[in-house]
């Protein structure tokens, strides 16, 4: 066997899907959890699936896994406390409680800004500080909390997943407006990016070889588009999940939250798009 398998663990809406290849991109092995309805304490849920879902790979393969890669739902958050324990049930992605404090929001970022929305991160960000005052907490996305179970270093994301929480793609920083609130922003790398081998115990306990690194992880549809193999600007991918998402691969980069259209950096270029709810949550709904 290959002696370098690498891991990418992808957290959905319906479920949680693990998928191991080589270095000649040759698939290994695959697992898939279908999630609960409504199951009591979802954080804890997801990372009892999150184990689980690793230890469905045959042992074989987990005992040659290099490196591991999550992606998540895009904002989806957490807020936990300094241990990374959620101090509330997670809010998921397509969640419009934030609604309340969307003028807030307008009044605070530019014209436009990709965060104006009421599921945006940034927006959740601000619904949770008008009940929280600490200034210990952490405010997470569900791949860094994933993540994080698995390396045990708390507070890191990656800038696609940042995209939403209103961290500057473009000058790779956040921006001033987003200093002074009560929690702690996670630190921002790139997708990709080396953080910790596997916590030790957990070597054991999931048979990867405590050499195994974890990697700062992405957003669930733009795992979707590097999958599909497309490098050449001009190029689109449309994917349907729980929701439909459509990326174009650029030279340029389009921001316009009017219209629902907002870019993620994808190293010297950009990936400009948007999601629609017509995806397949709908059609679940009506058939």
């Amino acid at each position: 066997m290959d002696e370098n398998i690498y891991l990418g663990i992808d957290f959905g809406t319906s479920g949680a899907r693990a998928i191991t290849i080589n270095s000649h991109k040759q698939i290994q092995a695959e697992a898939h959890i279908r999630f609960e309805l409504s199951p009591p304490d979802l954080a804890n849920y997801w990372r009892t699936i999150l184990f689980q879902l690793i230890c469905q790979i045959p042992l074989g393969v987990r005992q040659s896994i290099q490196a591991v890669a999550i992606d998540g739902t895009s904002s989806t958050v957490l807020l936990c406390d300094q241990q990374g324990n959620p101090l509330e049930d997670p809010i998921l992605y397509h969640d419009s409680r934030a609604a309340t404090v969307l003028s807030q929001v307008k009044a605070i970022v530019p014209t436009h800004h990709p965060v104006i929305s009421a599921t945006s991160s940034f927006a959740k960000l601000l619904w949770w500080a008008a009940s929280w005052s600490s200034t210990s907490a952490y405010f997470l996305h569900q791949a860094d909390w994933l993540s994080f179970q698995l390396h045990g270093q708390l507070g890191i994301t990656d800038y696609h997943n940042a995209l939403k929480l209103g961290y500057d793609v473009g000058a790779l920083c956040y921006p001033d407006w987003l200093q002074g609130l009560p929690f702690h922003l996670p630190n921002v790398v790139a997708p990709g990016t080396a953080i910790a081998p596997i916590l030790p115990h957990l070597s054991v306990e999931l048979g990867l070889p405590n050499h195994c690194i974890i990697r700062a992880g992405t957003t669930d549809s733009i795992a979707a588009f590097l999958a599909s193999g497309v490098q050449a600007p001009g190029a689109a991918v449309t994917s349907l999940g729980s929701t439909l998402v459509l990326k174009l691969l650029s030279q340029t980069r389009v921001d316009d939250a009017q219209y629902g259209i907002y870019s993620h950096r994808l190293g010297d270029l950009w990936l400009v798009g948007g999601a629609s709810n017509t995806g397949g949550g709908s059609a679940a709904a009506l058939f």
